[in-house]
């Protein structure tokens, strides 16, 4: 009977604007918190905060391994190396679940989907011998065969799932630039289908979310430890906007004291007393996905979302002075140099707190992936390249190189020391830090990534 599970969360090998902000992911802390109530003894590994010990792995009866496309080879080579010390693995998050078949390759297991209930179910299997093979969203081989059992109904009352207990992160939480980040959800699923996004392919299209009670709680368990900021894993924070108004005065009555981020859209801004009841109960910063300027590029992305909106969102948050994250992608088929370069012009001239220009990548279980893949238009399968900062495809109106550049150019663009300068003068303290780490990031990815630059630029000498 397993006694002790370890559960990693793999490095990714590049490096982004978030490379010092590590926060975990939920998955493996609510796995390794119901495999704690159901008495095992777990321990979880973060790579982004503590390097994974190879000597140490023999003490664990399980190695449960959670991956993200990015993150595949390292988790892989985990794997691989449990494999040969005859230690059992399991494979779960995103990418197993779409790449099932090539995870097997490594692991003994894998879990697809939404994993709570099925992993509890495998684990009582797992620990008394008996047989896996007919455990629900499980991946394995079966007498010489690969299954691929059907998956269990997304939950549905998500306030029976247990609190996260971050004590089991092997180091803590701390990072580099702000203090202990913490994240919180209160809702999954997304009924929004965008072309590049896996977020309904994974947890439903459906909005569930757990009850204003149940997220008091849990903010209520960090609310006295200092430094503690939150940031809300939910991929639309304001979804329901009678919900978030209950969860916001909730917070005042309790005394939330924590300043908090989230992820929202654009059209958060059509309520604009949400947005000041947001700024009272803490907001400091709203992630936003505008990924374009172009409307064509918005249409076709099934965005479903204006320019108008868009501009609306800048104005709004900009009044109630909550900071702006924009997220923003190159390389749609309705892309251009002149697009881009546009884009980056709009960044700067509404005066963007922070920006990143993202690469647009067909990650596996979006629409994305499966058009390139007809179109025979994906260049690259490294995994470790799929992290929206390399191009991975052939893009329409651009080489890969071009695209490659401009990606670069935007960030240099944007986070330049002219606009370092405005903000030291103005006393913007966060944004003068935030902009040199990006300047300097900037920097050092194009001095680690010069052999994959190179090679792009090879493939235009090779085309011309």
């Amino acid at each position: 009977m397993p006694q002790k599970i370890l559960f990693v969360e793999p490095s990714a090998p590049g490096l982004h604007i978030f490379t010092k902000f590590a926060i975990p992911r939920l998955g493996s802390l609510l796995l390794a918190t119901i495999a704690q109530d159901k008495g095992y003894s777990c321990e979880i590994v973060i790579e982004d905060i503590r390097p994974l010990s190879l000597n140490g792995l023999g003490q664990f009866d399980l190695v449960a391994i959670s991956t993200i496309t990015p993150t595949a080879p390292r988790a892989y080579a985990i794997a691989d190396i449990c494999r040969e010390r005859n230690i059992p693995t399991i494979i779960g998050g995103p990418h197993a679940t779409f790449c099932s078949d090539e995870a097997l390759e490594h692991s003994d297991y894998v879990m697809r989907g939404e994993a709570e209930d099925a992993f509890a179910q495998f684990l009582d299997v797992f620990s008394s011998g008996g047989d896996v093979s007919a455990i629900p969203n499980l991946s394995c081989r079966s007498n010489g065969t690969i299954v691929h059992n059907p998956l269990l109904p997304c939950i549905t009352d998500l306030d029976r799932l247990p609190h996260p207990d971050f004590r089991l992160i092997k180091g803590g939480m701390k990072n580099i630039l702000r203090g202990t980040i913490i994240p919180v959800q209160t809702s999954r699923g997304c009924p929004y289908d965008c072309t590049f996004c896996s977020v309904t392919a994974m947890f439903g299209h459906k909005y569930r979310f757990f009850s204003t009670d149940y997220v008091i709680d849990e903010l209520l368990r960090h609310n006295d430890k200092p430094g503690s900021f939150i940031f809300f894993y939910d991929d639309h924070f304001t979804a329901n906007r009678k919900r978030t108004y209950e969860l916001l005065e909730k917070m005042l009555l309790n005394n939330i004291r924590m300043k908090w981020s989230a992820q929202v859209r654009a059209d958060v801004a059509r309520d604009k007393e949400l947005v000041k009841l947001m700024k009272r109960a803490g907001c400091q910063t709203l992630f936003i996905g505008f990924e374009s300027i172009n409307p064509e590029s918005l249409t076709n992305m099934n965005k479903r979302q204006t320019m108008y909106e868009i501009e609306q969102s800048i104005r709004v948050l900009q009044e109630n002075k909550i900071a702006i994250h924009g997220m923003f992608v190159f390389g749609f088929d309705e892309d251009t140099p002149e697009t881009c370069r546009a884009t980056v012009k709009f960044a700067r001239r509404h005066n963007l707190d922070s920006v990143q220009f993202l690469l647009l990548t067909p990650f596996p279980g979006t629409h994305l992936y499966e058009q390139f893949n007809r179109e025979n238009r994906i260049l690259f399968r490294d995994w470790g390249l799929y992290d929206a900062h390399h191009v991975t495809f052939q893009p329409k109106n651009f080489s890969t190189f071009e695209l490659q550049l401009m990606q670069i150019k935007a960030h240099k663009k944007f986070y330049s020391r002219i606009r370092l300068m405005r903000h030291l003068l103005t006393f913007k303290l966060e944004q003068s830090v935030i902009n040199i780490y990006a300047h300097r990031l900037n920097k050092v990815w194009k001095k680690m990534n010069k052999p994959y630059i190179k090679e792009l630029s090879l493939k235009i000498d090779e085309a011309t």
